[in-house]
């Protein structure tokens, strides 16, 4: 199998969810700044992220590790996963962590099928890294190392281990929030992604196939790289070696700040083949920030969808060079809807920043201050015109406290979220949560993904938190009254 395809870094003897590890999908399409010092190499002045302030060496890392590298956390984790009769059984591979999973990614052509023969759940367990960002314990990593987890652990370099809390995720930036009961902690140093240049050195540490606290080098190969899936999300590209259970390990510079998120790598076997993806820390910082103070995180949207001005398209609209969004498609009843927008034209500016690619525009517009209006200059028709659009909320995706023992997800086994407002016209103007994710108890049940629950034993949840309580007061079972399309229905759950 030749496809090329991004991989999401996580390992283990058996991976949670179901493209932890595996394949991402095919690739086709503020804080301390660092100061520059000089540097001549070669007789070419050149600028290295290295402040006055710190005395880390330009030739070697290991200053860098010994100071920061207790803050890298290994994160370890354990649930069931979902599979089919058509999902093969890998019993029979090696017992090399990742290895049944890469196999996964590729059908499981040859392999043994489930010997179960139906739909079922398996134990599954899974290793990544992360690092922590405040002395009270507060840590960063992948959504896609924690997704489906039932239970969380870190384990420090000093071999202390901690039972994590998942205070959120957010899924359309690959982030997660943990947070451990301990104080005093090591913390990294954060910095900018944006002070970074092409070119520099960079260094990540985490737990390649298990192997803690591993250090590899690099440098930036590139910066703002889209990928597909990840609309909110413009990559920072390097040849730092990142292989499964590497995900969510920071990113540092020379001055030892991290400045990404190790996440994602493109390969053609699975394995490490040259090049790897951080998530820039600011946005990771957006997120964390969001997720700790509101429990979600919100993002702005305009309700239109936009594509890349190649060469051609640029000479059939009239503009000068291939650059901005084109809108290619508006949702009936979105912000751009009742604004002047038109499908056809081309965003050359938001609030006044250059749209100079498609994928520039979606970050733009998620950190606008929900219902402002903000000014959007358009191509139309051979020249420019300024348009104002107030900017509405996104509807959410995320998923909060997955793994807390207060929350439903020990004993009733879903991850839910409150109906937005157009989901609630939707529905009649009913309340309820709709469930994102099933396992355990629920999924024994039969209640499914999509799913909107609208009351438990008789009274109406709106909210996680009344979820939580009904589910800490209910006894061995509880009766759940699910709408599924247009009909609803009361379903019986034997708690765990």
């Amino acid at each position: 199998m030749n496809a090329r395809v991004l991989v999401g870094a996580l390992v283990a003897a058996g991976v949670i969810g179901t493209g932890a590890a595996a394949y991402r999908g095919q690739l086709e399409a503020p804080f301390a700044q660092a100061h520059a010092s000089p540097v001549v190499v070669a007789g070419v002045a050149a600028s290295a992220a290295n402040p006055s302030s710190t005395n880390l060496p330009l030739n070697g890392f290991s200053a860098l590790v010994k100071q920061y590298g207790p803050a890298v956390v290994n994160v370890s984790v354990d649930g069931t996963r979902k599979v089919s009769a058509e999902m093969p059984d890998m019993d029979g591979l090696p017992d090399i962590p990742g290895l049944q999973e890469f196999f996964r990614g590729f059908g499981g052509r040859g392999m043994p099928r489930n010997p179960r023969g139906n739909n079922g759940e398996v134990p599954m367990r899974g290793l990544g890294s992360g690092f922590i960002v405040s002395e009270d314990g507060y840590i960063l990593t992948n959504a896609h190392v924690v997704d489906g987890a039932e239970h969380v652990n870190v384990r420090l370099t000093d071999r202390r281990e901690f039972k994590a809390k998942v205070v959120g995720v957010d899924k359309q930036t690959d982030i997660a929030v943990l947070k451990i009961d301990a104080k005093s902690l090591p913390a990294v140093k954060l910095g900018r992604s944006s002070e970074a240049n092409v070119g520099e050195w960079v260094v990540a540490i985490g737990s390649p196939f298990g192997f803690d606290n591993s250090v590899t080098a690099g440098i930036v190969s590139a910066k703002g790289r889209p990928l597909p899936d990840s609309s909110y999300v413009n990559f920072i590209q390097t040849d730092v070696a990142v292989n499964p259970g590497n995900s969510g390990g920071p990113l540092f510079n020379l001055a030892g700040e991290v400045i990404g998120i190790n996440s994602q790598i493109y390969s053609q076997n699975g394995g490490y083949q040259g090049i790897s993806f951080a998530i820039p820390i600011e946005v990771a910082l957006n997120v964390k920030d969001q997720i700790v103070k509101h429990g979600k995180v919100s993002r702005g949207r305009l309700g239109v969808t936009v594509q890349e001005v190649n060469a051609t398209l640029a000479d059939s609209f009239g503009l000068d060079r291939p650059r901005g969004a084109l809108i290619s498609s508006i949702d009936a009843g979105g912000p751009a809807a009742k604004s002047d927008l038109q499908v056809g034209d081309i965003i050359l500016k938001y609030n006044g920043t250059p749209i100079e690619h498609s994928s520039d525009l979606p970050m733009l517009v998620a950190d606008a201050p929900l219902g402002k209006t903000s000014s959007i200059e358009v191509w139309r028709k051979g020249s420019t015109k300024t348009l104002s659009v107030a900017t509405a909320e996104a509807k959410p995706v995320e998923k909060v406290a997955t793994n807390d023992g207060a929350s439903p997800k020990g004993r009733l086994g879903v991850a839910v979220r409150p109906l937005t407002s157009d989901e609630r016209k939707e529905n009649g103007g009913k309340g309820g949560l709709v469930i994102e994710q099933v396992g355990g108890a629920a999924a024994r049940a039969g209640i499914r993904e999509g799913d909107i629950l609208l009351a438990i034993n008789g009274t109406p949840v709106t909210t996680t938190e009344a979820l939580r309580e009904h589910v800490a007061k209910a006894g061995k079972s509880a009766a759940l009254l699910i709408q599924r399309e247009s009909r609803q229905l009361f379903v019986p759950v034997e708690l765990g």
